[in-house]
This record gives C-alpha cells, sequence and structure tokens, in this order.
C-alpha cells in the first residue's frame, strides 16, 4: 500500500515550522545554520528533522530537472474509474513512472503525473500500465510543453 501523507500544521510547533521553512529555502543547508536561525544547537536541529522525516510530515530530496536526465516527456494524466478510487491510486502509485498520484473531486477521479522518456515510452505507460489496470474506465492526457514554474517553498503557514 502507498504512503498516504497526513499532517495537520497543528501539530508542529513554531520551532518545527522555522525548520521546514529553512530546508523549503535550501535544502542542503547545514544544521549549524539552521539552528542559528531557529535558536536551537545543531544536535537538536538534527533531531527534530529526523523526528519530521520519520513522522512523514517531509522529505529532504534533490529536485531535478527531469530533461537533463533523459526523461524528455512529461504528463499529467486524468484518470476516471468505477470502483474503490482508493485500490486504483495504490496501483497506480506503484508504477516506477508515475511521481504523483492524488485522489480528486471533479472531472477525474484521481490525477497522476508521469515521466518518461519519449512519446513511445508514454504511449506505452498510457497503455500497458495505466489504462489496462481493472476499474480504469478512461483517461486524459495533458502533456507538458514547458515546465514553467515549480516551488517548493509556500511555507508552513
Amino acid at each position: 500500500m502507498s504512503r498516504v501523507i497526513r499532517a495537520k500544521a497543528s501539530q508542529l510547533d513554531e520551532v518545527s515550522n522555522a525548520i521546514i521553512e529553512q530546508l523549503q529555502q535550501d535544502g542542503r543547508k547545514s544544521y549549524a545554520e539552521i539552528g542559528k536561525a531557529v535558536g536551537l544547537s545543531e544536535a537538536a536541529v538534527r533531531q527534530r528533522v529526523q523526528k519530521l522525516t520519520d513522522a512523514g510530515v517531509m522529505q529532504v530530496v534533490a529536485v531535478t530537472d527531469p530533461m537533463q536526465l533523459g526523461f524528455y516527456r512529461q504528463a499529467m494524466i486524468g484518470v476516471r474509474c468505477g470502483g474503490d478510487t482508493r485500490e486504483i491510486a495504490d496501483q497506480l502509485a506503484a508504477l516506477p513512472s508515475v511521481i504523483y498520484v492524488v485522489l480528486t473531486a471533479g472531472s477525474f477521479d484521481i490525477l497522476v503525473e508521469v515521466v518518461s522518456e519519449n512519446d513511445e515510452d508514454l504511449i506505452d505507460i498510457l497503455n500497458s500500465k495505466i489504462r489496462s489496470l481493472p476499474g480504469v474506465t478512461s483517461t486524459e492526457t495533458f502533456v507538458y510543453l514547458r515546465l514553467h514554474k515549480q516551488n517548493y517553498q509556500w511555507g508552513t503557514r
């Protein structure tokens, strides 16, 4: 089963929020630098970051440019389903080309973001992997022409 992220902002104190915001600005920032900014020791920051990652509140990852890594086609796929959308979402999340899965309300039951090497790879993902899943009734593919903005610095509010 895929990991579902459910965290309430109210569960975090001001210091944890400040640590998250520091890492959103620069994920390579040292614990010592973060500690100075939030008023904690390096060890205390390290411990809090570990607790936040263990709890699934955040991840510290390298954000890449897919094209520079050989993935020349990205798309968002709207999926309409019959049956339990949670089960279908779990199956979609298990696909290696799928990088984002969200249950939605509206025209689509699920939105799926995929990265692929080229158009042929995308066609294969659509036909052999997504549309062939039991319960998937239709899809609509939105091919990315250019990534205009990608931002992970929305803060913690």
